[in-house]
């Protein structure tokens, strides 16, 4: 197998329609290759620079999940934490696991960021929505968002092969004068969306959440999802 190293979008691009497999950190890919044989050509954006962005409003789909920090919102940065065990973090990176991945535990954060998502095609580089790059599997260049005010993330303790963990995300940002919430929930392997204003005290969000389609979360996931919505917005007085 050739492994290939661009260093530019057009080395990129000219990778992409020569057929070579995307392969991130190779975690997930490693053992589809062993069993089912492997590409003549896979393709590493590891030495991209738009693959490799970290800031406070952009992080790049090659960054390793291990190097994810206090540059990035909290919700993002707990997120990347969580996933796997150490030596997972330092070789995972961020487009494998919101793309790669069938748990994508970044991308509710993601989702609650309002997340835009910027993919490499044979066309060209154009930016979309995340739910087109992960129904469609995109190659992910990277994710740019607005800075929140502030933001928050729960992962219930989960065993070893058993059911994927509650994963609670939150944000909070200010538009047009407001303030508004955004929450993202997995429940096994779904993700639920919700948003509502936050400029009027918690209890009216917490009934709004209630009419949303988070309703449909098992009794005790809403009270974690209560919870949760209660501390950030608590933290986000003051911003």
């Amino acid at each position: 197998m050739l492994l290939r190293l661009p260093t530019s979008l057009s080395e990129a691009r000219e990778c992409v329609a020569e057929g070579a497999v995307p392969i991130g950190g190779a975690t997930l890919v490693w053992a589809a290759f062993q069993r089912d044989g492997f590409p003549e050509q896979a393709v590493s954006l590891r030495h991209l620079p738009e693959a490799t962005a970290i800031g406070p409003d952009v992080l790049g789909s090659a960054v390793r999940l291990h190097q994810v920090d206090d540059r990035v919102p909290e919700v993002l940065r707990a997120a990347a934490a969580t996933v796997g065990t150490g030596a997972v973090r330092r070789t995972a990176t961020v487009g494998g696991n919101i793309v790669g991945s069938t748990l994508r535990c970044l991308l509710p954060a993601a989702l609650v960021l309002d997340a835009r998502a910027t993919v490499l095609e044979q066309a060209g580089v154009y930016e979309t929505d995340l739910a087109e790059v992960v129904e469609k599997r995109q190659l992910l260049l990277s994710i740019r968002w607005r800075v929140p005010l502030t933001s928050g993330y729960h992962k219930a303790p989960g065993e070893a092969g058993g059911p994927p963990p509650l994963v609670v995300a939150s944000a909070v940002h200010a538009e047009g004068g407001e303030r508004i919430l955004r929450v993202a929930v997995r429940d096994g392997y779904d993700v639920l969306r919700a948003t509502a204003p936050c400029g009027t005290g918690v209890d009216p969000v917490l009934d709004a959440l209630e009419r949303s389609d988070l309703a449909a979360l098992p009794t005790g996931a809403r009270e974690t999802v209560r919870v949760h919505v209660r501390d950030v917005l608590g933290r986000s007085r003051d911003r």
